[in-house]
């Protein structure tokens, strides 16, 4: 049976064609740019506006949410106020170091705020943080010059 060897008249190509590979990451890239914002889920929660600063982002970060009608959610997850405390005190034996904030919406009465904070505290959380909007300045206005 008479074949071509690939010794006779072929060569192999050295080298990598990179222009597909670079054609399909872009449209990769294009891809995860449209859909990353839309993956980001939270709760809508309108936060008080205050002066402090930014938070430190954390690994072991959890995060107790309520929401204006007074839904209470233990990240993502809805929770009943009153099994609150265990959730917490069996998340933070597993993880210790995990750090607790409040996103508490500013129509929500106090009592309920304080309601979840004492369920905070029988958990045996002793720092709390809360989360807040940072306070917009404006810029000083300008002085008009008298001709």
């Amino acid at each position: 049976m008479a074949g071509v060897s690939p010794g006779k008249g072929r060569r192999y190509m050295g080298e990598i064609n990179v222009v597909p590979l670079v054609d399909v990451m872009l449209v990769l890239l294009i891809i995860f740019m449209v859909t990353a914002p839309m993956m980001i889920q939270g709760l809508d929660v309108r936060l008080p506006v205050t002066d402090a600063g930014a938070l430190k982002q954390s690994e072991d970060l959890l995060v107790l949410s309520v929401t204006r009608d007074g839904r209470l959610f233990l990240d993502e997850y809805p929770v009943p106020i009153e099994g609150l405390a265990d959730k917490i005190r069996n998340i933070v034996q597993r993880k210790p170091g995990t750090r607790v904030y409040l996103r508490a919406d500013r129509d929500v009465p106090y009592g309920v705020v304080v309601r979840v904070l004492a369920q905070t505290r029988k958990a045996g959380v002793q720092n709390l943080g809360m989360v807040t909007e940072p306070e917009r300045v404006s810029p000083p206005a300008k002085k008009k010059k008298k001709p």
